[in-house]
């Protein structure tokens, strides 16, 4: 009954006690970062003794918060704070210390190091250079998306992808039609919604043509879409005979399949490393950072 109470308090932690360790030394570092066994071991581990509370994912649960996002106060906002909330617990709230290896608790530490990061600081393995020969072959991926400046015009830009999204989230937007995004404070979405842009339309003009590509903005008046020829289109609506927008995403959602377990693999690889890593949060507390002399 203790274990189980020790482990129901996993990670919901109190402001105060870190407004204190605020401009503390950053503590050891994390022993197991960027390996991929210890990720998964983690994850097992997660599952195990915080899913109860936290939910899957570390997206929140009935009993503690969601712990996805590394910019809340009330969780550790470096591998070190986590890993110390972990064994030492938390004064004055249900987190009491956790009787497991330390190895353990860092593997733990890892896999929410892996939750809370976007894909660019937690790349999937692979082969990279198949993974972009697959995105620009067989997969077909830059026929409507652009990369770097080489592509489509038809679907989102994805030179920052992995800068802005988290690897799941990547993985399950080339496997699902439906899937969980889970931002700061956790799943804020059960499903993505239908995108208000990069949606599919079909413009007759007044002569009989039939131009189809994706809507950029439209009103009573007019009308601008990126046709399949990727040049930009524009409209007097009162001079077309008829528009036709699809309310569905062109997105082709069953990757996994179109592709061999290994091309699927190498691709998520190559996406995962696209982007540039986001800026440092804003420094919160503590005392003044040492000036330069």
């Amino acid at each position: 009954m203790k274990a189980a109470r020790s482990f129901a308090g996993l990670l919901l932690c109190a402001v105060a006690p870190l407004l204190a360790q605020r401009g503390a030394p950053p503590g050891p570092a994390n022993p197991f970062l960027g390996k991929t066994e210890a990720v998964a071991e983690g994850e097992t581990l997660y599952n195990q003794h915080c899913t109860k509370c936290h939910g899957a994912g570390g997206g929140g649960g009935d009993i503690g918060p969601a712990i996805v996002s590394a910019d809340r106060l009330d969780i550790g906002v470096s591998d070190a704070q986590t890993f110390n909330i972990i064994k030492n617990g938390v004064a004055g709230t249900p987190m009491s210390p956790q009787r497991l290896p330390e190895a353990d608790i860092w593997k733990v530490v890892t896999y929410i190091h892996t939750l809370r990061g976007t894909a660019i600081d937690n790349p999937l393995p692979g082969d990279v250079a198949h993974g972009e020969q697959v995105f620009w072959g067989k997969g077909q991926c830059g026929t409507c998306h652009m990369m770097s400046g080489r592509g489509g015009l038809t679907a989102p830009d994805l030179s920052n992808i992995a800068g802005t999204r988290k690897a799941r989230s990547i993985s399950d937007a080339l496997t699902k039609q439906q899937h969980r995004v889970y931002g700061s404070g956790g799943a804020h979405l059960q499903a993505l919604p239908v995108m208000d842009s990069y949606l599919p339309v079909y413009v007759t003009t007044a002569d009989g043509k039939i131009i189809e590509g994706v809507l950029l903005n439209e009103d009573g008046y007019s009308l601008q879409m990126i046709g399949n020829d990727n040049q930009l289109h524009l409209f007097d609506r009162a001079k077309l005979r008829r528009v036709v927008v699809e309310p569905r995403s062109l997105m082709p959602t069953d990757y996994d399949k179109r592709l061999t377990p290994d091309e699927f693999k190498d691709l998520l690889a190559f996406l995962t490393r696209q982007g540039r890593p986001a800026p440092p949060p804003a420094r919160r507390g503590g005392p003044p950072e040492p000036q330069e002399p």
